[in-house]
């Protein structure tokens, strides 16, 4: 049964977390995605967009897949449905992520042991914003 990091170890991740790469951030302001990501960006965050078919988000160049970022990602937020998150592990794998969180509603215990297999921290089932917000005063 899979179990959430203890606070302290979630504001410890919140604090050495520099780049968040955003997996299906909507350019769209009234999604959750934009929302949060534009929380985040405002709290010094840098996010990296992981949409296909979207030129740029909240003013940062948006990238198809996680294997097309370039450069070192600190976080991989996932706001996808929970039968796609499969694949995004995979790719938070093979691009050497230390961490990968999985959105507020959004639940797959199998995709999440295999994430922590592979060394990753794993936070499911919450909001990065709401986490933020309740951690990092």
């Amino acid at each position: 049964m899979f179990q959430n990091p203890s606070d302290d170890e979630i504001r410890s991740l919140l604090e050495r977390v520099k780049r968040i790469a955003v997996v299906g951030l909507s350019p769209k302001p009234d999604r959750p995605s934009f929302g949060v990501s534009q929380v985040m960006q405002r709290a010094g965050y840098q996010i990296v967009p992981v949409r296909p078919m979207v030129s740029e988000v909240l003013g940062e160049k948006a990238w198809a897949t996680l294997k097309d970022v370039p450069g070192k990602v600190d976080l991989v937020n996932v706001f996808r449905r929970a039968e796609e998150i499969d694949a995004v592990v995979d790719d938070a794998i093979a691009i050497g992520a230390p961490a990968i969180w999985i959105q507020l509603g959004i639940v797959n215990e199998a995709a999440a042991a295999r994430a922590r297999a592979a060394g990753l921290m794993v936070v499911m089932d919450k909001c990065i914003k709401i986490e933020y917000m309740r951690l990092c005063p």
